[in-house]
């Protein structure tokens, strides 16, 4: 799909091994010899099972390692598959115009929506040049202005995040970050077009809710979703971020465990080995969720959307004492 360098993880590590197995066999295999055509059906067998035992059993920070993975599918990857025509907006009109956080009008199966996601880079370059996806508070201006306007449109708002979290420099918090989330979370709730939020690789603190509050919030299977990341967590309570597995535990950032605690709403599966592994697919399973749920939300009335887009939110973190 790009060009960007691939780490290669150490739960990966069989698998790349296997991988490279088939590869040699394959070559072998273009003298038509029936036997080296039988192992290499047996490799991919293996190589199957293999996977699939290893991405089902990954702990959380081996999901989070995952999707930081430099070749996980992007927001721009994602839209022209899952749009049948798009153009991407730009402007705050206010003088900025954030390249981590992109937005646009596009076609959904007939249907005018309004996206808007995170966008990291594609390479070292890109990553630098898109602040490696943390929005400033002119990317959170320029959601809000495109929200708006599909708001005034009746179009309806599709979301992806995607963001280690919102950029803390000195710049941002002199441009007033905090005010541009508060007031995008803010509006996000008065809006009467569905919203439908979506997790595609790392969802982080403030930087996500920005453009997380939503009718419905899906999430990729492998994607995490976080009020910090585990490496900040553990500095601040064990001053140590080496703790960083025992805070990813704690903190509850998989897909299972957000579903389980009412975060979300529904998991979207991903192929075996994450969307990285076939992004077509990965992307016409999103696609067909989010029509699923699109045509779902446009048979309520405004007024009924929004009282329930709020009764979700009031009921995050409620909890019975014995």
């Amino acid at each position: 799909m790009n060009n960007r360098k691939v780490l290669s993880l150490d739960f990966l590590k069989p698998v790349i091994e296997l991988e490279y197995q088939i590869q040699q066999l394959s070559k072998m295999s273009d003298n038509q010899k029936s036997f080296i055509k039988k192992e290499l059906n047996i490799f991919k067998h293996q190589l199957y099972n293999l996977k699939h035992d290893i991405f089902q059993s990954l702990t959380p920070l081996q999901r989070l390692n995952l999707v930081r993975q430099a070749d996980r599918p992007t927001t721009l990857d994602y839209i022209p598959y899952i749009m049948n025509e798009w153009l991407e907006l730009h402007g705050d009109r206010g003088g900025a115009d954030d390249p981590a956080l992109i937005g646009g009008i596009g076609k959904l199966e007939g249907q005018t929506v309004i996206f808007i996601g995170h966008q990291r880079g594609k390479d070292t370059k890109d990553n630098v040049s898109r602040n490696f996806g943390m929005a400033s508070p002119g990317g959170y201006r320029k959601a809000l202005r495109l929200m708006q306007h599909a708001d005034r449109f009746n179009f309806p708002i599709l979301t992806f995040i995607d963001t280690p979290g919102a950029w803390a420099g000195i710049e941002a918090e002199r441009l007033g970050q905090g005010e541009a989330i508060a007031v995008n979370l803010r509006e996000m709730f008065s809006f009467n077009v569905p919203i439908i939020c979506t997790i595609l690789g790392e969802g982080g603190s403030g930087g996500a809710l920005g453009i997380g509050i939503g009718d419905k919030i899906l999430m990729l299977e492998y994607s995490v979703y976080t009020v910090a990341t585990p490496e900040a967590c553990a500095a601040i309570l064990w001053k140590d971020s080496k703790q960083s597995l025992e805070a990813a535990e704690a903190l509850k950032i998989t897909s299972l465990d957000l579903k389980v605690l009412g975060i979300i709403d529904k998991i979207v599966k991903e192929p075996i080995g994450g969307s990285q592994a076939d992004p077509y697919i990965s992307s016409y399973i999103l696609k067909k969720e989010l029509v699923m749920e699109l045509k779902s939300l446009l048979q309520l009335s405004n007024e009924d959307r929004k009282e329930l887009r709020y009764q979700k939110f009031r009921k995050i973190g409620t909890f019975y004492e014995a």
